[in-house]
């Protein structure tokens, strides 16, 4: 498990901050007019939303079943690209609003968030992605920017967000704007609408059991972090003839991927995929030769035929915004779904339509 952030502390089941800045948090929280919302996950998506919600004035309690730094967020290489998530007319506006607000947090030092160039490979021409057109500087590669035995690509310049980094920094920003964050697993929706009238349902592959949707399934993703060295910038590689493949460098390490395997919940790493992993990219990038290993790491995406983001009313006086179902572009969605679950929770409470 990973470390908690700077002035972040755990008082039983609860993260809090240190004693000044909680002082002030619950100030701020205390001035609210607005009913208090639950929000369920503790993920990129839950805390998106909740830092979204406090900034609207809405007191915010994140009930989740693991702390943030042990989600399936928390494992994730973190490139801004929609990768594995429908229907793609939502999924574009939503990616197109995350992408202007990461290039916003690449100026907030402590947030993990930088602009990386680098290049999407393909065995054939291709026409350029849906979501090409939100992105200010994509292009075809030249082929002296492509890998070898790869003849085509797009180059492009996205956020990579650094989770260890990033996920200290959005909890301590949800808990400095007064949210309450509680480490304690939910059984079921009737339960959570027992603790609150306003629903936030941020729960990933939980949903398949606390909401209930058998519609989820999982999409195990298995990854490898070696040293950085000297790579400077990403490769994506979906079209190999081994399997995908990917190489995400951040400030200290570099993830190379992957995996993405419908229906398999194993969470501990297998020693053959990862050397399969390497095996793949260093043929995008030879210089990940002579890298040395630091660690494995496994998650299962949340998958789901279409991202699931819509408003109910399980009883008249009861709101309930679903959140979940983003495949692999969790981070990749998560502050353009932020903003539509605002959208929808005033809609629902000024008597507009769910």
């Amino acid at each position: 498990m990973g470390a908690l952030g700077a002035g972040i502390r755990r008082q039983g089941g609860r993260l809090v901050l240190s004693s000044e800045d909680e002082t002030n948090a619950r100030a701020t929280k205390a001035l609210s007019k607005k009913p208090p919302v639950l929000v369920v996950g503790c993920g990129v998506s839950g805390l998106s939303c909740g830092v979204r919600l406090l900034q609207d004035g809405f007191p915010v309690r994140l009930m989740g079943a693991e702390p943030p730094e042990a989600t399936t967020s928390s494992v994730a290489a973190a490139i801004w690209y929609p990768y594995q998530s429908w229907p793609r007319e939502r999924v574009l506006g939503w990616a197109r609003a995350s992408l202007a607000e990461f290039h916003r947090l690449c100026r907030e030092e402590t947030a993990g968030v930088t602009q990386v160039d680098g290049v999407e490979v393909f065995p054939e021409p291709m026409q350029s992605p849906y979501w090409g057109e939100a992105v200010p500087e994509f292009r075809p590669a030249k082929p002296e920017e492509l890998p070898e035995g790869r003849p085509f690509g797009f180059r492009f310049l996205v956020p990579v967000v650094e989770m260890p980094l990033y996920l200290p920094w959005l909890q301590r920003r949800f808990l400095e704007l007064g949210g309450s964050l509680e480490i304690a697993r939910l059984a079921s929706m009737d339960e959570a609408l027992q603790l609150a009238d306003v629903v936030v349902n941020c729960a990933g592959l939980g949903a398949r059991e606390f909401t209930p949707d058998p519609e989820m399934f999982a999409l195990r993703g298995q990854v490898v972090r070696v040293e950085r060295g000297a790579v400077d910038r990403y490769i994506i590689d979906e079209h190999g003839p081994d399997g995908i493949a990917y190489v995400v460098p951040r400030s200290h390490d570099v993830v190379l991927g992957g995996t993405n395997v419908k229906g398999d919940e194993n969470l501990l790493p297998d020693a053959a995929e990862s050397d399969s992993i390497v095996q793949r990219c260093v043929a995008l990038d030879p210089r990940l030769a002579k890298a040395r290993k630091l660690s494995d790491a496994v998650g299962l995406r949340p998958g789901r035929a279409r991202v699931r983001l819509e408003a109910e009313r399980p009883r008249p006086d009861k709101l309930v915004v679903h959140d979940y179902g983003h495949g692999g572009a969790g981070v990749t969605l998560s502050w353009g779904c932020a903003d539509e679950v605002l959208q929808r929770v005033r809609s629902g409470l000024n008597g507009g339509g769910v």
